[in-house]
């Protein structure tokens, strides 16, 4: 019976030794040398998803853009949306350029003038002629966006996902406004 104790906590002791060991030696592989590395990682990760959350409101500010430029008489009710998803923008940062496309753009994609350049020489987004549809695939765009902040939400530090969450919650509340039927 005694060697059997003896024996069990000299197992207990090399393990805890070697489980030490092993959390010494991963603690000082992580964050040793020069490159940081996982802060190096982490804020790769931070900015990656900073440019797609300033890609995803670019993107949306020209889908706004394109249909109060489509329905001059939604403007009383879109401009006040258009502000806020241009201040999300700018929350984000300026949203990073895209490749130059391969097929050159038409003049008829020319900005307008006082609009702001879109992140890319991409065409407008195609706006539907009946300005409830309109309305409709600017919701669904906004309902899309903000889904895609709150997964975004899992993989941010804490103060982006502050921010993710709450333009997420923004986008939601702009896609019920816009899916009204009244005013």
């Amino acid at each position: 019976m005694h060697n059997v104790a003896l024996t069990r906590r000299r197992t207990l002791l090399a393990g805890s030794v070697l489980g030490g060991a092993a959390l010494l030696l991963t603690g000082c592989s992580e964050d040793s040398g020069p490159g940081g590395g996982r802060k190096d990682a982490d804020a790769a990760a931070e900015a990656r998803l900073r440019a797609q959350a300033a890609r995803d409101s670019a993107a949306l500010l020209a889908r706004y853009d394109a249909t109060l430029a489509a329905h001059p008489g939604l403007g009383e009710r879109l401009r006040p949306l258009r502000a806020e998803v241009a201040r999300h923008a700018a929350a984000f940062g300026p949203a990073p350029s895209a490749p130059a496309p391969s097929a050159s753009v038409s003049p008829s994609a020319q900005p307008r003038a006082g609009a702001p350049a879109a992140p890319s020489a991409r065409t407008s987004p195609a706006v539907p002629p009946d300005e409830k549809q309109a309305r409709t695939d600017l919701a669904a765009a906004e309902r899309r966006t903000a889904d895609a902040r709150a997964a975004a939400l899992v993989a941010a530090p804490p103060e982006l996902a502050r921010l993710l969450a709450s333009v997420a919650a923004a986008g939601a509340a702009h896609a019920y406004l816009l899916a009204e039927d009244g005013a």
